[in-house]
């Protein structure tokens, strides 16, 4: 990489920097390291996108950690889920670590700690331990076994793990000082005891490491040379970097721990605390429930790969914490959609058309563009007939100046098909419409060449044949939060904010190609918007998630 492809951002000029200082290129390496302890979401995919595409950038290894340290909460399901986000998100990781593959080697560094008097063994009540600790403006004070010899600790160690102490009985503390500014370095936990079952190494284990000595550890031995952590980690640098000192062989690579801002999605949240609640106590269906800012519940929406990605690199790296408009990202999403997804007829809100000039029983078959994007152009056939759906909301049976679509006395095309003229309508005993009949131009069919096919109309509508349409379910979500910060105000519970009409099951009808359809497969409905077909579809039943509309209709809505 060079700064005259393209200007730097902070992370790329820090990394140029060292590079510049003497570290060589080949000694790159990068990580991505979640805790399997839920679903990512779409703050995870910036920081994949970030360190994956560093890798991509500097042709560096890229390694996918997991941060299993807490057995309590940590499941295979989110491990498995993990990783297909990841690869779903196009990115090919180097090596696949766990900080469980490392239990021994830290065991055997705390043992060293506490032999060169840098660790011990405390007793006291977390609550105890709580207060002793001192606040920011005010000092620690010490642990009244802050001073146990070394036998004793290495003796009480070795029996915590064992598994010969209740938990919260015993805790290991690395020995830095109670009067430090940063409260992470006042004797901070190294070890706790847990008697839980490991995805991963079963039963083998009764102590589990804390994040902080576990994490620059885990960099140091698979040799990690910038460790990237979004801001709430600035504190534990330190930390990060007093461990290291305890380890660190000069011949070896010192992984470099820097920080950058979460950036935030309007109208979501992304704490995965408040996303395990959500699932728990059933607002969704699942982790992957396509209202949640999840990247499993955002790729069963429709949403890709692609525009995620994009997204990313869009809203960049920063320094500073700041709210992004989930506008954004569907502006992406259109984006790319558009490119990728063919255009169909489907009709939502169906109200029956009859063309009473069309003969009785004829029926004929339309060419039809799929995509006008493609480089090179491909069609499909759209059966016509008599009886037709058409969208309650393109008909007005006394219309207004500015609407352009159909009514009495007007004239629209039939998309790919016949310009038609509004007749009369049928209603029912409670005065609502139940058909409209029409007449249509016999010689105005799309493409034919005619001049009446040239003729130029005020509007066009969708349709579908009534004889050939296919029944769907379709499932149009709306925001599953009215607020656009719903975890912005500490006096309110984020729940508070969730839309009651978040989710809108309908049945709707689509042409007969779509019956083949296969799951994540995208389409825009013309007019309608972009929608994929959900995991649930089958041959007997499609069903469809409405992924975002053709146009932000949220903007106007909130400004007003």
């Amino acid at each position: 990489m060079s700064t005259e492809e393209k200007s730097l951002n902070f992370i790329e000029q820090i990394i140029e920097q060292d590079l510049k200082n003497g570290l060589s290129k080949d000694k790159l390496r990068f990580r991505f390291p979640p805790e399997p302890n839920g679903y990512l979401h779409i703050g995870h995919a910036s920081a994949i996108c970030l360190n994956f595409g560093l890798g991509i950038d500097y042709n560096a290894p890229v390694n996918l950690r997991f941060d299993d340290t807490n057995p309590s909460k940590e499941e295979q399901e989110f491990v498995d889920a993990i990783k297909r986000d990841v690869e779903w998100l196009g990115y090919n990781w180097d090596n696949e670590c766990y900080a469980s593959d490392y239990f021994q080697q830290l065991y055997d560094w705390a043992v060293e700690l506490i032999k060169k008097g840098k660790a011990y063994v405390d007793s006291q009540s977390s609550e105890d331990m709580a207060v002793q600790k001192g606040t920011p403006t005010t000092p620690g004070t010490d642990s009244p076994y802050r001073n146990r010899s070394i036998e004793e600790n290495l003796d009480l160690f070795e029996r915590m793990k064992k598994g010969e102490f209740e938990k919260g009985t015993h805790v290991l503390r690395a020995k830095i000082s109670m009067n430090a500014n940063n409260m992470l370095m006042r004797d901070p936990i190294m070890y706790r005891i847990m008697h839980a079952h490991h995805h991963r190494t079963g039963n083998d284990w009764c102590i589990y490491p804390m994040y902080d000595w576990a994490h620059g550890e885990s960099d140091y031995l698979e040799q990690v040379s910038h460790s990237f952590c979004t801001l709430e980690f600035l504190p534990h640098r330190e930390l990060y970097d007093w461990f290291l000192n305890q380890i660190y062989d000069e011949t070896k690579v010192r992984p470099k721990q820097r920080e950058f801002a979460r950036r935030n999605l309007s109208h979501t949240v992304v704490s995965k605390r408040k996303l395990l609640q959500l699932v728990e106590e059933n607002h969704v269906t699942g982790w992957d429930d396509p209202r949640m800012s999840t990247i499993s519940g955002m790729r069963r929406r429709g949403i890709t790969a692609t525009a995620i990605r994009n997204f990313a690199n869009t809203i960049g790296i920063a320094k500073r914490t700041n709210l992004i408009d989930v506008s954004l990202l569907d502006f992406c999403v259109r984006e790319d959609l558009n490119k990728v997804a063919p255009r169909v007829m489907a009709v939502l809100n169906p109200v029956k058309l009859v063309i009473t000039n069309y003969p009785e029983g004829q029926e004929e078959w339309l060419e039809a563009e799929n995509n006008p994007e493609e480089e090179v152009m491909t069609y499909r056939q759209l059966p016509f007939s008599k009886e037709l759906y058409i969208e309650r909301d393109d008909f007005q049976e006394e219309a207004h100046k500015k609407f352009f679509r159909l009514s009495l006395g007007t004239e629209v095309r039939l998309k790919n098909a016949y310009i038609i003229k509004g007749e009369s309508v049928v209603k029912d005993a409670e005065g609502n419409i139940t058909e409209i009949h029409c007449t249509y131009d016999v010689d105005s069919k799309s493409g034919s060449g005619t001049e009446a096919s040239k003729r130029k109309v005020k509007g066009t509508i969708h349709w579908v044949s009534t004889a050939h349409a296919v029944e769907a379910e379709v499932r149009v979500y709306d925001r599953l939060f009215t607020h656009e910060n719903p975890d912005g105000n500490k006096d309110v519970n984020f729940k508070e904010y969730i839309n009651p009409n978040s989710l809108e099951v309908i049945t709707g009808y689509v042409e007969p190609s779509l019956q083949s359809s296969k799951e994540l497969d995208h389409f825009q409905f013309q007019r309608l918007g972009y929608f994929c077909v959900d995991r649930d579809s089958s041959s007997e039943k499609l069903v469809f998630n409405k992924t975002v509309g053709l146009r932000d209709t949220w903007t106007k809505v909130e400004s007003k």
